[in-house]
């Protein structure tokens, strides 16, 4: 299959693989936790213990390096694993910088190494270039973008941040798990590594928790954090892989959907009576979504939030009585969900506690709205 192909017909074809033995469409598992050598006591295709690689992980990465235009990806069993890797990799004492609002779990982590005197770690308000510049004005190690940031979808120019970044002499990764590499590709704007969790939107059933990291150049840094994920054995293993390529083969048609929901559903309720506001960067009104137009270039994607009138009580309420919209943690899933996400995060962060997130699946738009709609009438 030529490069000149769109992504959409590589992925709907697993990058056109048609296996060699049997002729199979659909791509073999590979479960096997070790590899026989040959008789001169070589590895037969370069695999020898499951830890170190698998044929059906290798050709997920290839599948998603190719749609990152990366020159290199590594699948982890969770997305807070290659969070871990890409943080072990850093020297002693090194500098970090990341939003006040991001993806809890890794604030979260950051504090952690922060608590045990390994890092350091300055916030900056997501979305804001001054409070961005401000914060990495001297030497850096690592700049951390989420954009769009969960939970509030503010939006943060990735060009800006790897200007920055590139000042500083820092690192920049971007968190673009709400924004997979359909619509925004990290390392075209200037990010060092691309993350995503893996078991959102790439994967998109729900069925498989993953992470993955691609990069733009391979460096020693890089490969210090592929020693790290050997060592460490958090490789995603093949039967995952197999369903990752899988859930990767209908991503643009899963995303598309999800967008086209979105703004039908956010357009609806902005300026809704009984709700403070409607969180969506594909709505005028949203203070990102000239960058976020920019940089997402095939729609906002699936995620916003509400932020319902009433405080804590009202927003549990709502997030408590739907029937369509699902009460779980995650996103990205073909699936509709919702969560009150004060009750979720504790005092963790920030997060207002009035606040419904909601991550809108390939459902009729109608059903959803109506859902909705009785949800917010019971507050």
């Amino acid at each position: 299959m030529s490069n000149s192909e769109k992504p959409d017909t590589w992925l709907a074809q697993a990058g056109h693989m048609v296996d060699a033995e049997t002729g199979s469409v659909i791509p073999p598992m590979h479960t096997a936790a070790t590899f026989a050598r040959d008789a001169d006591y070589e590895t037969r295709a370069g695999y020898m213990y499951s830890r170190y690689g698998n044929p059906t992980t290798h050709q997920a990465e290839a599948i998603i390096a190719r749609l990152e235009g990366a020159e290199d990806t590594l699948l982890f069993n969770s997305g807070l694993s290659a969070v871990a890797a890409i943080l072990e990799s850093l020297p002693a004492g090194a500098k970090v910088v990341a939003p006040r609002v991001m993806y809890f779990g890794v604030l979260v982590w950051m504090q952690r190494l922060v608590d045990k005197g390994l890092i350091s770690l300055s916030l900056y308000t997501p979305g804001d270039t001054q409070s961005l510049e401000a914060v990495a004005s001297e030497q850096a190690d690592l700049i951390w973008v989420e954009t769009p940031a969960n939970p509030d979808w503010s939006i943060t120019s990735i060009s800006h941040a790897a200007g920055v970044s590139r000042a500083v002499g820092a690192k920049l990764v971007v968190d673009g798990t709400c924004a997979p590499p359909v619509t925004t590709r990290s390392l075209d704007y200037g990010a060092d590594y691309a993350f995503h969790s893996a078991t959102k939107y790439l994967n998109g059933h729900s069925d498989v928790t993953g992470g993955v990291l691609s990069v733009s150049e391979e460096t020693k840094a890089w490969q210090d954090i592929k020693e790290i994920r050997k060592l460490q054995g958090t490789i995603l293993p093949g039967f995952e892989s197999w369903l990752l390529i899988r859930g990767l083969r209908t991503l643009g048609v899963r995303w598309d959907k999800a967008c086209e929901n979105a703004i039908t559903i956010a357009k609806h309720f902005e300026g809704h009576p009984r709700l403070e506001a409607v969180i969506y960067p594909g709505l005028a009104s949203h203070s990102g979504h000239e960058t976020a137009a920019a940089q997402m270039t095939r729609g906002f994607g699936g995620m916003m939030s509400l932020l319902v009138k009433g405080g804590f009580d009202a927003g549990k309420q709502v997030a408590s009585s739907t029937s369509v919209f699902l009460p779980a943690t995650s996103l990205g899933g073909v699936e509709s969900l919702i969560e009150h996400r004060k009750t979720v995060e504790g005092d963790a962060t920030d997060v207002a506690a009035n606040l419904v997130r909601l991550s809108v699946g390939i459902e009729d738009a109608d059903d959803l709205i109506a859902d909705l709609e009785k949800a917010i009438a019971k507050v």
